[in-house]
């Protein structure tokens, strides 16, 4: 009966634990914009030459505009897109490369899919190697 009474009682805490995380997201998350807005991205490809393109969008993620516009393509995982290649440009595993995103200069601590779009943003997607 003890041992019940404990399983029970760290259920119960495992609960409000996971109830008080899914709310500190939900409040922190960062916020999408919706409407028209127009951002650009600026690819810096792997011999350092960099083109800029503009977009203007209805979408709130990174990760449409990129993928509607056919800019980047990569591979869908946990996060979602991971972008092996941008521009015509594929990164190379062999040669440890791959695209860091970054917004005016900043990394990005989302996936792009998961980055929100605000009217006048301005991404990098930048060929790095690790």
């Amino acid at each position: 009966m003890r041992g019940n009474r404990k399983t029970m009682f760290a259920a119960a805490v495992l609960a409000v634990a996971a109830a008080l995380m899914l709310g500190l997201w939900h409040f922190t998350r960062p916020q999408t914009q919706e409407g028209a807005k127009t951002v650009v991205v600026e690819v810096v490809h792997g011999d350092e030459s960099a083109k800029e393109f503009t977009y203007h969008t209805d979408a709130e993620y990174l990760g449409e505009v990129l993928a509607a516009e056919e800019l980047a393509a990569g591979e869908q995982g946990p996060y979602g897109l991971f972008i092996t290649t941008v521009d015509g440009e594929t990164a190379q595993e062999g040669l440890r490369q791959w695209w860091c995103v970054t917004k005016g200069g900043d990394q990005v601590d989302t996936g792009v899919d998961a980055t929100p779009i605000a009217d006048g943003d301005h991404f990098e997607l930048t060929m790095s190697t690790y």
